[in-house]
């Protein structure tokens, strides 16, 4: 199976050319060539408050070789992610930095084709399939978690492996080995291609070698896609391949290809963040990892497995994941584009505008959350929660394209922490301030060291 790459826009996206229609929007371009991309990504969190203490919560930047406009708090969220009038392309937003890479996949698509795939995707994620991932996440999960016990390790690089072990296992149905670690390879190269400057894919460039990893994938995949299909594998590249539209069709090939592509991406990577950011935050908070251990034990469980039907007894665990997320989004900030004209605030926009929610810089408005730099899980309990705008944490976006696998992060989260915290004590090595590097996805630059000891 032969697929084309492409380095242009798709023909349906509108023409580039608005720039000089959003000149009365405040802001800057930043430098010659570059913008504010260099900014951004160096600390994305002190560039967007000092934008907003300059511009307010409306402001024009050029970056990742393009003007958008940033809108900022939870009403801006609202407007981008819920997109109640269907205002704003998903695909347009974030193609510029994912077409070359993550075609066509699950958040690159608009509208009613959007919804279509979705629907058929969505079968690989019900109560039934994910009881049996929760066995296969118990028993990965169990079997690793004593290799780090009592050693001084860096928990990134360590969590990551494992994160990729249980993909492959829950998402393609293979034990890890020489083809598990080359999959995962091409994924970590296309990931970090998503913000290489270079934005062709030039000899020696972090571009061209995530195109060579997604050639790689799209090899891999496409070879597979017929075994799966006529097979009755559980896993969630079998039963994508065996999954249909309302009508009987099935997904075709290069369809499936792209889908697994970008969900392959999305659930390992961003989990690979969240539970490193939430091990983070328990070591520094002891009391908060000796609340949750107490809520494991107390389920009295007879057994080494967190069983699917007991997840959600896990109520301050749940908390404390959330204020993680809300802490440290594994996406800081969600793109869009306009696909007609829209007014926000005392402004107007033309269709064409790419425009960018600010996940995390709503996540820290200290008018939503009182003490915003402070871990608190009880902000989520429901009398906390209760009258707080539905888009101030959005750590999953919103809308039509609300994270399709949100409840196996839960999952995966969850079983992962039940298994370490009955097990093992969190002891901090560093005791200086973990310091991120936020994009593409957060980690932490240290690896973040640490050690586990057994109870």
């Amino acid at each position: 199976m032969a697929y084309a790459h492409s380095f242009e826009a798709n023909p349906h996206w509108l023409p580039r050319g608005v720039g000089q229609a959003i000149d009365h929007i405040p802001g800057h371009d930043g430098r010659p060539f570059v913008g504010s991309t260099l900014d951004q990504l160096r600390d994305p969190h002190a560039f967007t408050r000092r934008m907003h203490a300059q511009y307010g919560p409306v402001y024009r930047i050029r970056s990742f070789g393009g003007r958008t406009v940033t809108l900022l708090g939870p009403d801006a969220n609202e407007l981008i992610l819920f997109d109640r009038d269907k205002l704003f392309s998903s695909e347009q937003g974030w193609g510029p930095m994912l077409n070359l890479l993550f075609p066509r996949g699950l958040m690159l698509i608009d509208f009613e084709k959007h919804r279509a795939h979705r629907r058929v995707l969505s079968v690989a994620f019900k109560p039934e399939p994910m009881r049996r991932y929760a066995e296969s996440l118990n028993e990965g999960i169990a079997a690793r978690i004593p290799d780090w016990s009592g050693r001084d390790i860096r928990f990134y690089p360590e969590i990551k492996q494992l994160t990729l072990d249980l993909a492959a296992s829950s998402f393609l149905g293979i034990p890890f080995g020489p083809e598990a670690q080359r999959v995962n390879q091409a994924f970590v190269d296309m990931v970090q291609a998503t913000v290489g400057i270079v934005r062709i894919p030039l000899p020696f460039t972090d571009m061209r070698r995530g195109v060579k990893g997604r050639e790689y994938l799209l090899d891999y995949f496409g070879r597979e896609v017929p075994k799966r299909r006529d097979g009755d594998g559980e896993d969630i590249f079998s039963q994508i391949c065996r999954a249909t539209h309302e009508d009987g069709r099935l997904l075709a090939d290069d369809e499936i290809v792209d889908h697994m592509n970008f969900l392959m991406m999305a659930a390992h990577d961003t989990i690979t963040s969240s539970l490193t950011s939430m091990i983070s935050e328990l070591s520094r908070n002891p009391e908060w990892e000796e609340k949750l251990r107490a809520e494991m034990l107390g389920l009295g469980l007879n057994g080494d497995s967190l069983p699917y039907e007991r997840v959600d007894d896990l109520v301050l665990t749940d908390y404390a994941f959330k204020e993680t997320l809300r802490l440290i989004p594994p996406v800081p900030s969600i793109p869009r584009r306009a696909v007609r004209d829209f007014s926000f605030g005392d402004y107007d926009f033309p269709a064409g505008t790419y425009v960018a929610a600010a996940v995390a810089f709503t996540h820290r408005m200290p008018e939503l959350w009182p003490d915003p730099e402070r871990f608190d899980p009880m902000r989520f309990a429901p009398e906390e929660a209760r009258g707080r705008h539905k888009f101030a944490w959005v750590p999953f976006g919103g809308g039509a394209h609300m994270c399709l696998g949100l409840h196996f992060a839960y999952l995966q989260a969850k079983t992962f922490l039940y298994h370490l915290l009955t097990t093992h004590r969190i002891v901090r090595t560093h005791q200086g301030e973990t310091a991120w590097q936020y994009w593409p996805i957060p980690k932490p630059k240290d690896g973040l060291p640490i050690r586990f000891e057994r109870l």
